[in-house]
């Protein structure tokens, strides 16, 4: 499946106070709040005509799945939950997305960087196979992502788009069994550089070995890599008919300059050293 390039002429960074999202609700933005979301905070991608019901903080006591502490977030999409923001308009280009994108000034050029969420598909959870369903990707502002993490026809894959187009293909870290009705628990460390020094590594449910690795550039030059996280389907037109519903849950969703403080799933001293 070849992955187009997706561009973005204008971010639409919100300038008001990010205020943490209480559960039940769906605020315009959603900060630290030391237990679903750790070391950024998070503004609506494509605000306008977003649904109330498109992300909410969600509890355990209310019988959501929660992979640590109390809560977590919790996505919905429905068919036609387009939207859109001074330059791009998911309207007018075949697709639906309800997706957080991380703040102004959580953005990084270049160094090391340790990140990890938690992702939990129902057990219901229905495929749209052809159409793509980017769930988490690093994107740069201005210009092209640079590495895509999706659904497609099951589990979870990683493709490199540092160039603009799929480098090496679709590479899946995870099969749909492993990962339906459960949590996963996904790590990555990064060098952000446009340089061959660059590195990209996926860990997953406390292995000891990556699921996927990339060395070379992870960005193009002068450019400023952040993040976005939720469910967006693009090219639906690929399918007839409108799209079911879709749910997913995000939890420990953290980043950090270390291991240790982006996750207590994986033993991080023996990935810090190679061992």
């Amino acid at each position: 499946m070849q992955i187009p390039t997706l561009r973005t002429r204008l971010l639409p960074f919100a300038l008001a106070a990010c205020l943490v999202a209480i559960g039940g609700t769906s605020s315009d933005c959603l900060a630290g709040d030391g237990d679903t979301v750790s070391g950024w905070s998070f503004d609506k991608s494509m605000p306008t005509h977003f649904k109330d019901y498109g992300y909410e903080v969600v509890s355990a006591a209310d019988g959501h799945p929660v992979r640590a502490g109390e809560k977590s977030i919790r996505f919905e999409i429905r068919a036609g939950d387009c939207g859109w923001t001074r330059g791009w308009n998911d309207c007018e280009t075949d697709r639906e997305r309800h997706e957080l994108h991380t703040a102004r000034y959580d953005t990084w050029t270049s160094g090391d960087r340790w990140y990890h969420w938690s992702i939990f598909f129902p057990e219901d959870h229905p495929l749209v196979d052809p159409a793509l369903v980017i769930l988490g990707q690093f994107h740069q502002l201005e210009s092209h992502p640079v590495w895509l993490f999706h659904n497609g026809s099951g589990g979870y894959h990683v493709t490199n788009f540092t160039t603009g187009r799929p480098v090496g293909g679709l590479q899946r870290v995870l099969t749909d069994s492993e990962m339906r009705g459960k949590w996963t628990d996904v790590l990555i460390q990064v060098r952000w550089s446009d340089e061959n020094d660059g590195y990209f590594r996926v860990w997953v449910n406390g292995e000891k070995a990556p699921r996927f690795a990339w060395s070379g550039p992870t960005k193009k030059p002068h450019r400023e890599v952040y993040f976005r996280f939720g469910i967006y389907r693009a090219y639906l037109s690929r399918r007839p008919g409108g799209e079911p519903t879709q749910v997913v849950y995000f939890d420990e969703v953290k980043t950090a300059r270390t291991c240790a403080d982006v996750t207590s799933f994986f033993d991080c001293g023996s990935l810090e050293t190679g061992q």
